[in-house]
Order: C-alpha cells, then structure tokens, then sequence
C-alpha cells in the first residue's frame, strides 16, 4: 500500500520553482499510505513523489523506478503478483536493480509501450513519465482495486492516491458534488440497477477508470484512454461444463492466494464467520499467519464471532477476537478523522469497525503489513442472490432482476412502467421494452453483474484501501484475481442456477478444505443482519453526544442549508433514539457526512487528530461467558417476565406449503421467520397475550425457553415486544 502524486504542464512549458513545494505537501497528505519512505523525482514538465509501503525487498525496491537514460519514470501502487515469471521473460533483455515486484513494469514499458499489462495479474495504480514521447501514462487494474484520482486544470494535470493530495494543489478546487452526490445510488440505498464509471464524490475531480490506460501529451493536452479489459461474455453451455466452473475457480483462488502471500513482511487474515475469509484462510493455513475478528454485539448474536473462532481453531491458527463493548462509541474528532481518512460519505460502521481491526493488527503484529480478505465473493458468485429472492427461490431472484433491469431500461419514462409496476398481472410482454431501449432485458442477470462491479469500485474497494492505508496496510482480495471474476462472468445461463443460488459455486470448489459446519452454515436466524441493532444503536449515540454536535456541525456548512432539511434530522435523530436501533441511523449518517466533508473541503484539516482508545482483544473460549454478556447489555428476563405483541406488529403467515411466515411493523413486511428452522419462535411469539408469564407459554407451546433468549432479548429492545409485567394484576 503506497502512495502516488504529482503533476505535469501540458501546453509544453516548465514547471514553476514552487513545484518541490507543492509536491512535498501532496506527498505528506499521503504520508499514512507509505510510512516507510518518501521520494521526490522532477522532470522538466513533469514531477513526481512516492509514499512506500515496503513489502518486498525493503532495501531496493525504493521508487520511482527510472530508465537508465533517464527519461521514463515510473512509480506504481500496489502489487504485481506475477512478477517473478514475468522478470524471468525479461532478465536476458533488461538489467533489474532490485528484486520489487514492481520493477518489472518498468522493462515492460520500455519494451513494449501502452501493451505492457497485458500480461500483468494483480492490483496497481500506476504513473509514468516518458520524457521521450512528451506523455504522461496513468493506469489501473482490471477491477480498479488501487485508486488513482485526476484534476485537469488549464494548462496541467494533477494525479493522486487520494482525493486529498489533489487538494493540497493551488490549482485543484475544493467542492463537495452535492448534486451528483444525492443522485448516486449507493448513497440512497435505492434499490436500483446503475452502471457507468463510479463518482468521487468532488466537482472536478474523477477517477482513472478502472482496466484504463489514460494517456496525456504534455505538449498539447490531447488525451486518449485505451481500456485494454472488460468483462467477458457468457459462453455456450454445451462446450463448458459446470464441474469445469467449480474445479476453475478453486484452482485459480488457491493460485491467488499463494500469489497474496508473497511479501519480505508478515500477512494476517481478517475473519469472518462467513465461509468466503474462511477459504482464504484455510488456503493460507499453512503459514501459521494471524486471524482478526470484530467481538461486537452483533457478531455475537448473529453467531460471526463463534464461527470465525471455530474456523480459526479447526485451521490451527491464532485469532484474536477483537471487542468493541457496547459503549465504545467513536468520538466527534474520531468520527471526523475517520471520514477524512475515507473521502466519501458513505463513511459508516463498517469502515470504523474495519479501521480498527486494522490498527489494532499493526499494533499487536509490528511486522505485520498486509491484511487478507473474502472481499469480492459476494457480488460476482451469486452472495446476493437469496436476500434479493425476498424469501423464494432463484425464480423468484430472476424475477426481481427483471423487474430491476425494466426499471432501469424505462427511466423516466414512468407513464409507460406503469404497466408493469402498478398492476398485478402486467398486460404487456418485457418485449414491449425493445421500443423503448433495444437489447435491455436481453440477460438481466449480465446487467446485475455489471452493476456489482460497479458497486465494487464505488463502495467495497474504496473503503477497504482506505482502511487499510489509514494505518499502513496493505488490504489484498484474493477472489479479485481478474481470472477470478473473468471465470464467473462466462458462467453459461443454464448453469447459474446451480452455481450461483446462494453461492454454491464457492461452497463446492472449497468443500475439501473447509469443516463442514462452515461449508454449510444454516440461515441467519430470525431477523435479517440478526443482531445489527447494536450497532445502530452505537452510532445513534454517536450522532447524539455533546448534543447532537456532528449533526449541528454538518448543518453548518456553505450548502447545507439548500440541500438539507435540518428539522426534519433532528427529528430523525430523535426517532432513532426512540427506535433502539433502527436502520435509518446508516441514511442520517451519509446525509451527516455530506455535511462535514462540505466543511472539510473549505478547511482541509492540517492536522490529524489523535485515534480514540486503543482496541483491546478477549481471549474467548465461551461466548456465553460473563466477560462477553457483558460487553453488550441486554433486557433482564426471567421465567415470570409476561410479553405481549406491540400493538403495531401482525404475524402473518404466507401460502400454504412456503413454510414460512412474516412479521409485519405498520403494516410493512419486515423480518421473516422460517418455519423449518424457528418454528418455535414462532409458536412463542403467537403465545404472547400480555396476561401469562415466559415458563407458562413456553410450557404451553413446548419449547427451551433458554435457547430462545437471544431473540426475545432482540424484541424486546427493537419494540416488537413489550414487558408488560409490571402492569399484570395478580390472581389470588
């Protein structure tokens, strides 16, 4: 994890003498991306500055790297995972000064120009200077996993890691975009399909784009973008198998998993109790490396805490169950820091949980600079395929993707969506759409995929390097190997439903490695995101101390009066301390950070604040145990407690034979219950009158009220239960 700025005239003059000046300052606003080394390079028109990371060979893998005439500078973010074989190619052409990984872009360059990744496999922001053919090279990956901003000002080019070097720029403004900004799906959470190249959230300011190599004349301006990768398109069921699909893609993650373990420094692995870390781990159990994982109220309860430490026990490897009590709650300047750090709204809980990981890894591991994660899996193996089901199967999925591809299609044509969207049994054909948009509803499950990628690089990338970085770490993705994602990209139609339902792709190429209570681990139970509450809870409060002073501050900003209703957050806020939890805490905070990144960008914060306190870990053996019940607080309950329903639920059960049943809030369908798996949660809940206590309905319906805490704990303090004890009169 490095750090790439600098800047170019393009109109084929020099750079000013302040240019050393102005460097430095991009550079050290880099500083925490690359706390090894710092490099400065100028170049008549063009100048450069390197923040390392040092991963492998410390010694001499110092950048830029420089051609020995000279005139090609080159400096890259990232890693390149083949670079021994492709070194090997070229040791009888070219002389190597080091042994980085990086090097070898450099003699590719020279030898073959804007070809030279065609053959490189890993993750990479990339700068070069060619003094010889007066052009300025920037590029990235095939999934865009390294960053690498732009500014074009009149007569230069501005380039860095990160949004905020460019700032250090005279020449580059400083202005939230906050109408693209509100407009971005990911933001709203709008349940939309979006394509298209991802936003940075600041006018004039945009990404390189991801599989990109952008080319700039340093003596005119012109500029050209040569997308040298793309998604590929499904093939034809009859040549390709789907036991080819399952025995590729283990192949190839074991193959890059053994790629992301090269480095002259120590890698660890963030845990989840997901199966997705769990094949990372167990294809790099033989290292002995560290396993990291969050000890939150919600990965108790959810069972992600348990399952990462059984996993972590069955592979031999050390974990450390990292706590966050429920009364960790990130201060006003912590919050701030950590969104800066983050240069995007859609900053939340999980970018400060992510971040603490991280610097609690750096600090219990000194030597420890890299980080391996499942990040990837989901998005591109079908991960999403059940919630967006709404309860059904893979017909119903396709059906929403449909429903999902048609809207995108139609836009703002909503006279004619009406006919699907406001009737029952639509009268029209998804043909009828050709009229309006040719080809749109060809495959909306391609269109699903494109939108993931962009997803990708819009939320999940970002946020895990900046994460990473913010604490001198390398994040590395294994399952964002582009053969990876180029593999699942050409999976035929007729083999989806079979791979891709619930991810059963991934579960079948790693099910010799893995125990099988991970392969197979049942539903969540109850409540989608089962324990999340806690979590809501913690940044409600955040929003709240000091009274409601990130909220106040973030109205203060030049725009915020024109954008934002500041009655209506406050009493959002007051909601949401009323709620106990409720999700909406995620859309305040976005709307809050737009606020406080708007300041920020009238004064760039100098400095960076001091972090909160230091993460602590739990060496659990028994997540019932005191020491972790503690943690997170809940309802006290015992066998006389008497329940009853809140007025505003409903139990309703769906058709005969689904097995399955739902919990409506005011008059909205919000959790669903599995027959199969929560039958008697079910009859406990329909047992609540308000009139007899916990041991009499369970008596009644037959069940282990002890097993059943955990949820009635989670009612109880979301509102669909009340304790009514109090107000029982006692029969004599």
């Amino acid at each position: 994890m490095c750090g790439i700025a600098g800047f170019a005239r393009t109109d084929g003059g020099s750079l000013a003498e302040t240019s050393d000046r102005i460097l430095r300052d991009m550079a050290r606003a880099l500083r925490p991306r690359g706390p090894d080394d710092m490099q400065f390079h100028h170049a008549g028109p063009a100048s450069m500055s390197f923040t390392r990371l040092a991963l492998i060979d410390p010694e001499g893998g110092r950048q830029p790297f420089i051609s020995d005439d000279g005139n090609v500078i080159l400096a890259a973010n990232g890693e390149i995972y083949n670079y021994r074989e492709l070194t090997k190619s070229l040791r009888s052409k070219a002389k190597f000064r080091s042994e980085s990984d990086c090097e070898v872009l450099l003699h590719l360059y020279l030898e073959k120009g804007l070809d030279f990744l065609d053959d490189v496999r890993g993750m990479f922001g990339i700068a070069v200077i060619d003094l010889r053919a007066q052009r300025l090279i920037l590029a990235r990956d095939r999934l865009g996993i390294k960053p690498l901003f732009v500014h074009r000002a009149q007569d230069t080019i501005l380039f860095a890691s990160e949004i905020k070097a460019l700032f250090a720029h005279p020449a580059c403004p400083r202005e939230l975009d906050w109408q693209l900004a509100l407009a971005e799906q990911g933001l709203s959470a709008a349940l939309t399909m979006v394509d298209g190249e991802p936003i940075t959230w600041f006018k004039h300011v945009e990404h390189v784009p991801a599989g990109t190599i952008r080319t700039v004349s340093l003596r005119d301006g012109a500029t050209r973008d040569h997308r040298y990768w793309e998604l590929p398109a499904p093939v034809d069921p009859d040549e390709v198998p789907e036991s080819y699909f399952v025995q590729t893609l283990g192949d190839l993650l074991s193959s890059s998993v053994q790629e992301c373990l090269i480095a002259d420094a120590e890698i660890g692995v963030f845990l989840s109790g997901g199966i997705d870390s769990a094949a990372v781990a167990a294809m790099a159990a033989h290292t002995g490396l560290h396993t990291f994982s969050a000890l939150t109220g919600s990965t108790v309860v959810n069972k992600d805490a348990p399952y990462a430490h059984r996993t972590a026990a069955a592979l031999g490897l050390p974990n450390h169950q990292v706590a966050f009590p429920a009364d960790r709650i990130p201060s006003t300047a912590e919050w701030k820091r950590l969104l800066w750090l983050m240069e995007t709204p859609q900053c939340g809980p999980e970018q400060f949980y992510k971040s603490e990981l991280y610097r609690f890894a750096r600090r219990e591991r000194p030597e420890l600079k890299a980080i391996l994660l499942g990040s990837g899996a989901d998005e591109f193996s079908g991960g999403y395929s059940v919630g967006l089901a709404g309860g059904g199967d893979w017909d119903d999925f396709l059906a929403n993707l449909n429903a999902l591809a048609r809207r995108k299609a139609l836009g703002a044509r909503t006279s004619v969506a009406s006919w699907w969207e406001d009737a029952d049994l639509p009268l029209l054909s998804d043909n009828a759409i050709d009229v309006y948009a040719p080809s749109a509803m060809d495959d909306p499950y391609r269109s699903y995929f494109a939108w993931k990628f962009r997803e990708m690089q819009q939320y999940n990338l970002w946020a895990e390097d900046r994460t990473a970085s913010g604490n001198g770490v390398e994040a590395r993705v294994p399952f964002l190997d582009h053969r990876i994602v180029e593999l699942l990209a050409t999976v035929p139609r007729a083999h989806r439903k079979r791979l891709f339902w619930d991810k059963r792709i991934i579960r079948e190429a790693v099910r010799d490695i893995l125990p099988a209570e991970v392969l197979d681990r049942p539903k969540l139970a109850f409540y989608e995101g089962e324990g999340v509450r806690h979590t809501h809870r913690t940044f409600t409060r955040m929003l709240a101390q000091h009274g409601d002073e990130l909220i106040e501050e973030a109205l203060s900003s030049p725009r915020a009066a024109q954008y934002l209703d500041a009655g209506n957050i406050r009493g959002t806020l007051r909601r949401l301390e009323a709620a106990q939890g409720s999700a909406h805490v995620q859309l305040l905070l976005r709307v809050v950070n737009l606020g406080l990144l708007d300041l920020m960008t009238v004064a760039v914060p100098a400095t960076r604040p001091a972090p909160g306190p230091a993460p602590y870990e739990i060496a659990v053996s028994d997540f019932d145990a005191t020491e972790v019940r503690d943690l997170f607080p809940q309802h006290p309950l015992d066998s006389a407690t008497v329940l009853a329903v809140a007025p505003d639920v409903l139990i309703l059960d769906d058709a005969q034979g689904r097995n399955t049943s739902y919990v409506a809030v005011d008059g909205s369908l919000v959790f669903v219950i599995d027959h199969l798996t929560h039958l008697d949660w079910l009859r406990l809940l329909r047992g609540f009158d308000g009139r007899r206590s916990l041991a009499e309905v369970a008596a009644d319906v037959g069940c282990d009220l002890r097993a059943l805490q955990p949820l009635l704990a989670e009612s109880l303090e979301i509102g669909l239960l009340t304790d009514v004890t109090s107000e029982v009169v006692p029969t004599r």
